[in-house]
């Protein structure tokens, strides 16, 4: 693929292909990412995973928008990171489609950035909470009508359920008996669903990012501030709880998200603590008392829908996230769903944090 991206995809993106390097970047699961590097620039180079992404064009034109939005709060001194911009092709497009070989895209490299995978200490979780609340905030008054949802039904936790008792029921890649007692676990947590659509009815929707990972919140190496928050491909409607409960479950456990060292993998307290206290003093002047409620049932759904997510993938043989070997999306479950008991274990005690 490197020597495809030097003779076919650089070139149309302006760059001399002789003088340049490429190296992969980061550990996405959906699209293949690279830095490439010449003597004058530095940029990232995707190829979007079209099978997740199936209207690629609208995924770019979306994170554009974003992105635009940004920038003319930065303007006025109404959003303070910066801001990762699109680099148009030579012809002024947003993505190249090259059919068979993939549809490509290219954004700003920021220089002095740096992504953490696990959070090690409270005072990262308060740093990137915060900015991910202030981006929300950012995003507050841009009109919900001028982004298109790029995976309708993404964040929806009955439809989940919905397709692993389809994959159990179908077992097509005889992989149940390995996993039945986490399947069970899952279909017996009914009493979340009914207290999801009861928040959903009440909550009001918003532009939100929709994959707030730790890797998601550039820092600053020289003194590790925030820096930017990346990766726009699913910026589309949706709720303050699944953006907040996205990133907490992502932070608060020590281990990184594909570990079985189970005994060690637990939603640590004080970053749930350190996080949420940042993300609504970010949010303060837009988030309402009923959201703040949701925050916490955002956590515990979060990492419930994820298990879910990578178990279902694991029994339909592994067809939408990316692996490493055959049982990584087996493993990713476990770690998921054993955040998800810990939070439940920790509930009478975090809950008033959210009042």
């Amino acid at each position: 693929m490197i020597e495809y991206i030097r003779q076919v995809v650089l070139p149309q993106f302006g760059i001399n292909a002789a003088n340049a390097s490429i190296s992969r970047l980061g550990n996405g699961h959906i699209n293949h990412t690279f830095l490439v590097a010449d003597p004058t620039r530095k940029m990232v180079l995707q190829r979007i995973n079209t099978s997740v992404f199936t209207q690629p064009e609208v995924v770019v034109n979306n994170a554009a928008k974003v992105s635009q939005h940004l920038l003319a709060k930065q303007k006025v001194n109404q959003y303070l990171l910066q801001v990762v911009s699109p680099v148009l092709t030579e012809s002024g497009e947003l993505g190249l489609n090259l059919g068979e070989q993939g549809f490509w895209r290219a954004i700003d490299y920021l220089d002095n950035s740096h992504t953490v995978e696990v959070v090690t200490q409270a005072h990262q979780a308060e740093v990137a909470a915060y900015a991910f609340g202030h981006f929300a905030s950012a995003l507050s008054d841009m009109p919900e009508d001028s982004i298109v949802d790029v995976i309708p039904n993404f964040l929806n936790l009955p439809q989940r359920f919905s397709q692993l008792t389809l994959a159990m029921s179908g077992d097509a890649h005889n992989r149940l008996s390995s996993c039945q007692q986490w399947a069970d676990f899952v279909l017996s947590q009914t009493d979340v669903l009914h207290l999801l659509a009861d928040f959903e009815a009440k909550l009001p929707k918003r532009i939100c990012h929709n994959d707030t990972k730790i890797n998601n919140m550039l820092f600053d190496k020289r003194d590790m501030s925030s820096m930017a928050i990346i990766d726009l491909d699913t910026c589309m409607l949706g709720y303050l709880m699944y953006d907040f409960g996205d990133m907490v479950r992502a932070f608060c456990s020590p281990e990184p998200e594909d570990s079985i060292n189970l005994t060690h993998v637990y939603a640590r307290p004080e970053i749930i603590v350190s996080a949420t206290n940042a993300y609504v003093n970010a949010l303060s002047s837009v988030i309402t008392p009923l959201e703040k409620q949701s925050l916490w049932l955002g956590i515990k759904v979060m990492a419930l829908m994820l298990g879910t997510r990578f178990l279902t993938d694991y029994l339909n043989g592994d067809v939408y996230f990316t692996i490493e070997h055959s049982q990584h999306n087996l493993h990713r479950a476990m770690n998921q769903l054993t955040i998800y008991q810990s939070l439940l274990k920790q509930e009478s005690q975090l809950l008033p944090l959210f009042s």
